[in-house]
């Protein structure tokens, strides 16, 4: 990487150890006239072979001292807001943790980000929507079910409310694999599960848009060489249940689909409401940013080959 030249974006990414983080951190590298601060909680589990490229900070968003700190030290030109809870029944079960981190975390690099002029993406979700009557364009009124929603739907507010220039990304149901990663997606789930000859049980009545993450990573980085602004919906194009994602994955690895129990919900018991029916159009990010996500099947042929190499 070239930063002997006049001018360079300085991107901060905060959540750089989840896996959008590590994509992003994987692509943003490899351009010319950036310098990749990446930020996490303790120590960097991207790949060792990035190290020399980035920039590490330990960064609790949810202090203001660390956060301004960071700032002081590396002043950004460009904040990419991964880092958060995500995990809905963790949200519910742990509200004032999630309120800190996911709200006032926001807050935080909020205010920082505008003493520096920052451009600021933040990464949202689905899940501000109720699900009744998704799929959702991006000026559908939210109305979350469950904390998570809340906590991201709150952080939307302030950064609206905020001066800087941003966008806001929301998307769905993020699946791939990342070295040293070992949270699983569905994909992995139902394959392992299968190839073990275990019945799963699968929900026939929830609808998504799922989302390959190295498709929500080349869309963010769009956004970010181009400074667009206002609120994106970015998924995967196919409105699919979850027990037809299943299906797909065992036709793919040529599985046994006899195992894949069909249930309702209502089956399972947790702590946060899902909402029923999300998904998203995608046709502001396709026709604005030349965005065209993959297909289902191909994203798994892809996460596919991942697995492959990293067995290897």
């Amino acid at each position: 990487m070239n930063l002997g030249i006049e001018r360079y974006e300085t991107i901060l990414i905060t959540g750089a150890n989840g896996l959008l983080g590590h994509k992003l951190v994987q692509l943003l590298i490899h351009r010319e006239h950036v310098l990749v601060i990446a930020t996490g909680l303790g120590e960097s589990r991207l790949p060792a072979s990035y190290a020399k490229y980035y920039q590490w900070e330990s960064m609790d968003i949810s202090s203001e001292e660390q956060v301004n700190s960071v700032f002081e030290k590396h002043r950004p030109t460009t904040v990419i807001h991964a880092a958060a809870i995500t995990q809905a029944d963790v949200c519910e079960e742990n509200k004032e943790k999630a309120y800190i981190v996911n709200v006032l975390g926001t807050k935080n690099l909020i205010q920082a980000a505008e003493r520096f002029g920052c451009y600021f993406l933040y990464l949202s979700t689905d899940f501000v929507f109720d699900g009744e009557n998704g799929p959702y364009i991006e000026e559908d009124q939210p109305n979350p079910v469950n904390y998570y929603g809340r906590t991201k739907w709150e952080g939307e507010q302030l950064l609206k409310q905020s001066n800087l220039s941003w966008a806001i990304v929301r998307t769905v149901l993020v699946y791939g694999v990342a070295e040293g990663l070992s949270r699983s997606n569905i994909i992995l789930w139902v394959r392992e599960s299968l190839m073990a000859g275990k019945t799963i049980q699968v929900v026939t009545d929830q609808m998504r848009t799922p989302t390959l993450v190295e498709d929500l990573a080349d869309a963010c980085l769009l956004m970010v060489m181009k400074k667009s602004v206002g609120i994106f919906h970015v998924s995967g194009a196919e409105v699919l249940t979850p027990f037809q994602m299943a299906e797909m994955t065992a036709d793919y690895f040529g599985l046994d689909k006899r195992l894949l129990q069909p249930v309702n919900a209502s089956t399972f018991t947790q702590s946060a409401k899902r909402p029923p029916k999300t998904g998203f159009i995608i046709q502001k990010v396709q026709n604005e940013l030349n965005f065209e996500p993959k297909s289902f099947t191909s994203g798994i042929g892809i996460l596919a080959k991942q697995l492959k190499l990293a067995d290897s």
